[in-house]
């Protein structure tokens, strides 16, 4: 049976604020849902139903799950493994059945994100929407700052060129680098194709979550609050392309 419930408690039970705060929020005309802006009163179906604050899905289904994982090296980023490695689902101790969001090579270690969600899925994974993932890169050799720079501004691979990354040394031989990308081993690539071999990759962020105390195979539930500001760097992709396009559409013609 589905739990129908008014806007204003749907939202505090997510988590976004106190029943007070929420009716602010839809008198302020800040919720949709379904796309339609709210009032006060309106009930929500959580089963079938999208509610937006601020442009950002916020997740109103108590089924839903999304856990972050700091995944050891050699842990295979699928569901399963037909050669019996150990995978990132086997490290999570679930009620529900996860699957990982995207994929962080088995030589690759850090943060990853595994989730009953498949509606954020679909967002995180989208190439349209490109949120950003941050790796620290340790690298054969200290790149010059025309490499950096080349790094910066794109790569020529085999699958094309890859757009601008954001690119700085930590120390000699240590990289920050973050893309918006989701390329097959994209990062190492890069680097391979400036001249410096990959020697250890650790993703330290996805788009606004991160968190240095999770150690190598701990994991933990995300709070509701990450996964709003997950929905919110989906939503200022979109906006950002909205803008963009907008400007293309009114940008004088150059050509003659």
């Amino acid at each position: 049976m589905s739990n129908v419930q008014r806007a204003q408690k749907a939202l505090a039970a997510a988590g976004v604020a106190s029943r007070r705060v929420c009716e602010d929020m839809i008198e302020d005309g800040r919720v949709l849902i379904n796309g339609v802006l709210a009032t006060l009163g309106d009930k929500v179906d959580p089963s079938v139903d999208e509610l937006r604050v601020d442009g950002a899905v916020v997740s109103i289904d108590a089924t839903r799950r999304t856990v972050l994982l700091n995944k050891p090296k050699d842990v295979i980023s699928s569901a399963s493994d037909t050669h019996g490695r150990t995978t990132v689902v086997d490290l999570v101790d679930a009620d529900v059945r996860l699957y990982p969001i995207g994929r962080l090579d088995a030589d690759s270690e850090g943060l990853i994100l595994l989730t009953n969600d498949g509606g954020l899925t679909q967002r995180l994974t989208h190439p349209s929407y490109g949120v950003e993932k941050e790796y620290l890169v340790s690298v054969t050799g200290s790149p010059s700052r025309g490499t950096l720079r080349a790094l910066r501004e794109g790569v020529d691979l085999d699958d094309g060129r890859t757009s601008p990354a954001k690119v700085s040394e930590l120390s000699p031989g240590l990289l920050k680098i973050v893309i918006h990308e989701g390329r097959n081993r994209q990062v190492r690539r890069m680097c391979a194709a400036v001249g410096h071999e990959v020697t250890r990759l650790v993703r330290s962020r996805i788009g606004s979550v991160s968190d240095p105390s999770l150690k190598p195979g701990e994991w933990r539930d995300l709070t509701s609050a990450e996964v709003r500001s997950l929905e919110t760097d989906v939503a200022g992709v979109e906006e950002a392309d909205a803008a963009a396009r907008a400007e293309a559409d009114v940008a004088p013609d150059e050509s003659e």
